[in-house]
């Protein structure tokens, strides 16, 4: 009771030095994981048990209210827009991860979970920067949104490829993996497009104690059945909260938000726990460089997607800087990969380094691409 105390009064207080300074508390949840794990400055025992099912209900959340957010034709929609930009996306920033995997010697397994760490940006943090910053009514954002779509899409087929090969199935083990995931995805959306209503009114309830309990239970359910199916229990939530539109997931959005962060902190605490700081050093230049790269790449990407939509240069410039942040999948990843054993533990320290460097670049490139761009301007007209 006083060890979790103490962790969650430290996350309260990590999290309002975050807001102070106007950045995402991931990094700082990442760090207070840090000091009190293995290898840190006073190691915690005797709650492993509560943490470890507290991270992963964690995911659970993150995901499910992340589907809330999209329904299933918005996500059609952007599909259909944005599979271009998702494409180069995909291509561009997947690649750093995958070719630093393969020179440090951590082989094609190792590469493959890289490539998942660099490729996907956090919606979380780009949505929360975004209405920070009052930009969700730019003409920009719905571009930013359809590339975040595309990615969330796509990691509904990576996962299940990435624990497939994590578990060390086989090759038809594995495709019998992504087909049952890419079915579960068809027949969610198919169901969500027609039947929609009747599982938001399966779940919905005007009583909210009622209606908390209907949606935790059924959130664990689906994320425990496809777990079950080798499909990954996050695909599962995330899946579930695309099935739940209207005014239902509007209220389980606001019901869920204060249980998510909750949850959620307490994984990006585990992922931190569970790595020795004494690790991070030897691969502190190897993630500024990826930092620098695939800060390059995505910056790119927002750019070339924003120009194809006819926006300007400064709409251009901000989309790409909203996607920077990487943060809540790239740590599920590397979490996945070195839970596992097969992967170097080296993996989850360049991970945690790497979403430490980036969780905090991602806000810092959307507040201040404006004035540097402004600043730009004014020296090619004074020029």
């Amino acid at each position: 009771m006083i060890q979790l105390g103490a962790v969650f009064f430290g996350l309260g207080l990590l999290g309002r030095v975050a807001r102070r300074a106007g950045i995402s508390p991931i990094p700082l949840y990442l760090v207070g994981g840090l000091a009190f794990g293995h290898g840190g400055l006073v190691p915690l025992h005797g709650i492993e048990e509560f943490t470890h099912l507290a991270s992963e209900i964690g995911v659970v959340l993150l995901l499910l209210l992340l589907g809330l957010e999209y329904s299933a034709s918005e996500l059609t929609t952007g599909l259909k827009k944005s599979w271009m930009a998702g494409v180069l996306d995909l291509v561009l920033n997947s690649a750093p991860g995958a070719i630093a995997a393969l020179l440090l010697g951590w082989g094609p397994v190792g590469a493959l979970a890289m490539a998942g760490v660099t490729y996907i940006s956090s919606s979380g943090i780009v949505a929360k920067v975004l209405g920070d910053l009052g930009r969700l009514g730019n003409r920009e954002t719905p571009v930013v949104l359809s590339v975040l779509v595309f990615e969330d899409l796509a990691m509904a087929v990576y996962l299940p490829v990435l624990t497939a090969v994590l578990a060390g199935v086989s090759f038809l083990g594995g495709l019998t993996s992504v087909g049952i995931s890419l079915l579960a995805i068809t027949v969610v959306l198919v169901v969500a497009l027609k039947y929609g209503r009747f599982i938001s009114a399966i779940v919905d309830s005007p009583d909210h104690e009622v209606f908390l309990l209907k949606l935790l239970g059924s959130a664990l359910l689906v994320a425990g059945v496809a777990s079950q199916l080798q499909v990954s229990a996050a695909v599962g939530a995330f899946l579930l909260g695309i099935a739940i539109s209207g005014s239902t997931a509007e209220n389980a959005t606001r019901l869920l938000e204060p249980l998510r962060d909750l949850f959620a902190a307490m994984f990006f605490v585990v992922f931190g726990l569970n790595t020795d700081p004494r690790s991070i050093p030897p691969v502190l230049v190897i993630a500024v460089a990826l930092a620098a790269v695939t800060t390059a790449t995505k910056v790119f990407t927002g750019w070339w997607a924003a120009r194809r939509q006819g926006i300007g240069k400064m709409g251009r410039m901000r989309a790409g800087a909203a996607l920077v942040a990487r943060g809540e999948f790239s740590i599920v990843i590397a979490g996945l990969a070195v839970a596992s054993g097969q992967v170097s533990s080296e993996l989850a320290a360049l991970a945690t380094a790497y979403v430490l460097l980036m969780a905090i670049l991602g806000p810092i490139a959307a507040k201040y691409v404006e004035p540097i761009g402004e600043f730009f301007a004014r020296r090619r007209q004074m020029a």
